[in-house]
């Protein structure tokens, strides 16, 4: 991978993550030697991932490599058969009867709260006297080993009096079957625009959800401490939510309970909250046992217990006119949320923002439906009801420009966000770092799309099998809680007589870079090589009442409060300095390991040492909070967002029109990370959530039957991408722009924006069924062989 310091760049910085054709193959083996680093900075080079070597070697600690203590018990689910019913009674006989099972326990063995501490307070711990999906945990069974316990799980006889079932998300709007109320978001007079309109077109469609298919999987170890006090190990992106939950549960103090989590072999939004379930129920198996107990979920139970991605139905009124510009626009959605609130509110709430994604819309009226059905309780994943909002206006855009016959890209450009009267969302933040233009007329020029889009009409002109299509779609997402109380952190940095450095922070380590980005802030903030620095694991007794990492802010909150604290540090050190050397702390430099005064120049580590035999505070704490944001709930008006990022995809597809498959030929992306902290680490960000989008919108595909069974609950049935299914021809390249907003570094964040760049692919999809004679306008994501020949198929309807 070659790369040139995006800080220094004038223009787009180029990184392919495919070799050039002519590279010899035996070159591509061979490691690359890495771009000369200037010593004294960390920031803004490419550095491996923090851990990259012990996981490769397999040395990194996950939480079932831990140890266990003497006497740890092993714990498995019981779960509901049915989708809704009555539980009359459970039978554990036969369960309890088995060698080596120590216990079944249910609600009856709660101490606290038998509801989960969840904000809308509608979940509970485990199913008491009705069961709402199919997979909820009605008991836990707990044994000497795990395989034990799995068995004895499916030996637990329950006694469930079948209801009524709602799986449908239209059923449950027709019955009006909502966990939250709805809520109305409305600019103008989009009714009278409508009236006005040229033209309109309307439409309705639906896009699935999607399963997290973390590599590892859910799991928590819950030891007893002394005096009714606990330690959680929990794979989770929020440390400081299943120490709330767990203490809720067991009626105690969150003081009592002490939550760590080193790192997570994936999270996505699927252990926001959905991790604190397991570790409630492990700490109330351990608390009746008074021994340590460990549950890991295998792949099925994940599959059907958890919650995925929201799946969304849409119905939509769009008025145009022959340029293009949209008119007005009526917008239903309705959000799949599962049988309880979870995270529902917020992620609707996210796609009502983004359902203008890149595109001013002056009259607008949005209808968000929080609908419950019996299925899992919908929850976090990448880009948080981000991409579902971003989708819809996509779709309707693409299908304005094949109703007036214009190229797609020319009808995104026309109703871009620009001068001073169109640059206020629907919800009245003003758009001020825009940036899109110009990032979509350059990915057009270095891409060659308005030349592709020729020589694809020609290739589908003399194939009378195999047609192509091609898409161009951008991204502006807003990054922020849109909770604005989470967008807070805090964090230590511990600097030892021997010059080496400790950060801990908030966050959590999931594969994505976070501890990384952060050693390297500390790292230049006290002016030491990278290597001094060492993160250590999120944990509750360190830094409290962190934010989930989540909403793309890992490293925008925790790298500056790390930031902070390691400047307090830094501060005191200078004082000390300045006042042996007779000069203003300000004069006081550290660069490349060295202090520097005008004076004379010292060793880091020396400096350190002479500090501590003078009494000199040598660590501190920082705290940051984001600053600009404010949003008022009610009215869904205000400044959610401190700022945008800002991307753009081409994909080009091939569609086999005799049996629907498809296969994704060439991208070529330009995203917008600001002043990269670590290119290298932002480029695989781009790639991983570009791929995973992909899935989304083409082979993962869940399936529920009328019974509420999820028929899709294993890697045989449900489809994530493989390495088969990368492009050979897949480039990206970084905006050069640094952050407007005062961020850290000038950085932006990375970790959901990307994911949205996939809807090319679907878009590109749907022209390759256009191009093919096909009725695009009736296709529902994702786009499987099956939907793809069904869009073909309408034609001859």
């Amino acid at each position: 991978m070659n790369a040139r310091d995006p800080n220094t760049a004038d223009t787009p910085v180029v990184i392919s993550s495919r070799a050039d054709a002519d590279t010899a193959p035996d070159e591509l083996a061979k490691p690359q030697a890495p771009a000369p680093i200037a010593p004294e900075r960390a920031a803004g080079v490419s550095r491996h991932h923090e851990s990259a070597r012990a996981q490769v070697a397999g040395g990194a600690t996950y939480i079932d490599d831990i140890p266990e203590v003497r006497g740890t018990l092993h714990a498995a689910p019981v779960c509901s058969h049915v989708a809704h019913g009555k539980l009359r009674g459970m039978d554990a006989t036969a369960a309890l009867a088995m060698p080596g099972v120590r216990g079944v326990f249910s609600a009856v063995h709660i101490p606290g709260d038998p509801m989960l501490a969840a904000f809308a307070h509608d979940e509970p711990v485990f199913a008491t006297d009705t069961v709402q999906f199919l997979g909820q945990v009605v008991a836990l069974v707990v044994a000497d080993d795990v395989m034990t316990a799995r068995r004895a799980a499916r030996q637990v006889l329950l006694d469930i009096e079948p209801l009524p079932a709602v799986i449908n998300v239209h059923e449950a709007h027709a019955h009006q079957s909502y966990v939250l109320p709805p809520v109305h978001v409305k600019r103008g007079d989009a009714a009278a625009a409508l009236k006005r309109a040229p033209h309109t077109l309307q439409g309705q469609f639906e896009v699935g959800g999607q399963e997290h298919f973390y590599l590892e999987g859910q799991v928590a170890y819950v030891l007893p401490l002394e005096q009714n006090q606990w330690w959680v190990y929990t794979s989770t992106q929020h440390p400081g939510e299943v120490q709330h939950w767990v203490s809720h549960a067991l009626g105690l103090a969150n003081h009592a309970v002490t939550v760590e989590c080193r790192r997570m072999g994936g999270g996505f939004g699927g252990k926001e909250t959905q991790a604190g379930h397991l570790a409630v129920w492990a700490a109330i198996a351990a608390n009746q046992l008074k021994c340590p107990v460990k549950l890991r979920l295998d792949r099925d139970d994940d599959f059907m217990i958890t919650g995925k991605r929201h799946p969304f139905a849409y119905h939509y009124r769009a008025g145009f006119d022959d340029s293009g510009l949209l008119c007005g626009l009526e917008l239903e959605m309705l959000a799949n949320c599962g049988f309880s609130a979870d995270l529902s509110g917020p992620v609707a709430d996210r796609a009502i923002f983004h359902a203008d994604n890149a595109y001013f819309l002056e009259d607008v009226a949005i209808a968000s439906y929080r609908c419950k059905t019996n299925t899992q309780s919908h929850t976090a994943f990448r880009g948080f009801g981000g991409p579902q909002g971003v989708i819809v206006i996509e779709r309707i855009l693409s299908d304005i420009a094949r109703t007036l016959g214009l190229d797609p890209l020319d009808v995104r450009l026309r109703n871009l966000y620009g001068i001073k009267d169109r640059n206020v969302t629907h919800y009245q933040m003003p758009v001020e770092d825009n940036i899109l233009e110009p990032l979509m007329t350059t990915l057009a020029q270095t891409s060659n799309y308005r030349e592709r889009r020729d020589q694809i009409a020609a290739w589908n002109a003399k194939s009378p099998v195999i047609k192509k299509g091609m898409a161009l779609t951008p991204v502006k997402f807003g990054i922020s809680f849109t909770a604005t109380l989470f967008n807070q952190a805090g964090a230590l940095v511990h600097v030892y007589t021997d010059g080496s450095v400790q950060v801990n922070h908030g966050g959590t380590e999931m594969g994505q870079g976070l501890n990384t980005k952060v050693a390297a802030i500390v790292a230049d903030e006290l002016g030491v090589p990278f290597e001094q620095v060492m993160s250590t694991a999120a944990d509750t007794s360190k830094v409290p009442n962190a934010s989930a990492t989540a909403a793309s802010s890992g490293t925008d909150l925790n790298g500056r409060a790390a930031q902070f604290a390691a400047r307090h540090v830094r501060d005191n050190l200078a004082a000390f300095v300045a006042g042996l050397d007779g000069c203003g702390a300000g004069a006081v430099q550290f660069e490349a390991g060295q202090v520097i005064t005008p004076k004379t120049t010292r060793a880091f580590n020396d400096v350190v040492h002479a500090a501590y035999a003078n009494r000199i505070q040598l660590w501190s704490d920082g705290f940051y909070r984001t600053p600009k944001i404010h949003y008022d709930k009610t009215t869904m008006q205000g400044r959610p967002f401190y700022y945008f990022a800002y991307g753009a995809a081409v994909t080009e597809v091939a569609i086999d029109t005799l049996t629907g498959e498809s296969r994704v030929l060439k991208v070529d992306i330009l995203h917008d990370v600001g002043r990269s902290i670590n290119p290298a680490i932002d480029i695989g960000q781009i790639e991983g959530g570009f791929v995973q989008g992909m899935g989304w919108l083409t082979t993962e595909q869940l399936v529920w039957n009328d019974k509420g069974y999820l028929q899709t609950h294993a890697p045989s049935t449900y489809k994530i991408p493989a390495t088969g299914d990368i492009p050979e021809h897949f480039k990206i390249d970084l905006w050069p722009e640094l952050n407007r907003e005062d961020n850290v570094h000038g950085s932006k964040a990375v970790g959901e924006p990307p994911f949205m760049l996939a809807i090319s692919v679907f878009e590109a999809l749907r022209d390759a069924v256009a191009q093919a004679g096909g009725k695009p306008e009736g296709m529902n994501a994702p786009g499987t062989a099956e939907e793809v020949l069904r869009g073909i198929s309408e034609f001859d309807k």
